[in-house]
């Protein structure tokens, strides 16, 4: 039997916007008025285990407990794992293409913190990059109150 050449086809939503609102919870409010207002990062302690989240819960994962203490956490930290992207995506905070320049997404985990942070860092070059390095979180002059006060991440 004869290979079949198959084709690969494209389909395009088109260009749509559909702009919405919705309500980040008390939690999450808490958090980015925190990083807005006061450039400090604030996590939930869990009462039993003592676990520290970032971005914060209202119950622990763990052991399903109410969390209602407030904590801050350091700005610095460490890098846990890494990626450099080279490719082009849609930026899930604008529905926009990202055109394929480089970008190093990192998890970090904040000094005080029991729980991992996804964010940007600063350095590109994977060959700079490691894992256990040091970061600190650089902050928007201007902020928002949302995750990307925190500008990026940098080498320490």
């Amino acid at each position: 039997m004869a290979e079949e050449k198959k084709e690969l086809l494209t389909i395009s939503s088109g260009k749509m916007w559909q702009p919405y609102n919705w309500s980040v919870g008390r939690y999450w409010s808490k958090f980015f008025t925190e990083l807005r207002d006061n450039k400090r990062i604030m996590g939930t302690k869990c009462p039993k285990c003592k676990k520290v989240y970032i971005p914060p819960r209202e119950v622990c994962g763990g052991c399903f407990a109410k969390m209602n203490e407030w904590v801050e956490v350091s700005d610095k930290g460490t890098i846990v794992a890494f990626t450099v992207v080279w490719f082009p995506h849609v930026d899930p905070n604008t529905g926009e293409l990202k055109e394929p320049s480089p970008y190093t997404s990192v998890w970090v985990l904040l000094d005080g913190a029991d729980t991992y942070l996804m964010h940007y860092l600063d350095e590109t070059d994977e060959q700079k990059i490691k894992i256990g390095m040091r970061v600190q979180a650089v902050f928007k002059d201007k902020r928002e109150a949302n995750i990307h006060d925190i500008k990026y991440f940098k080498l320490i």
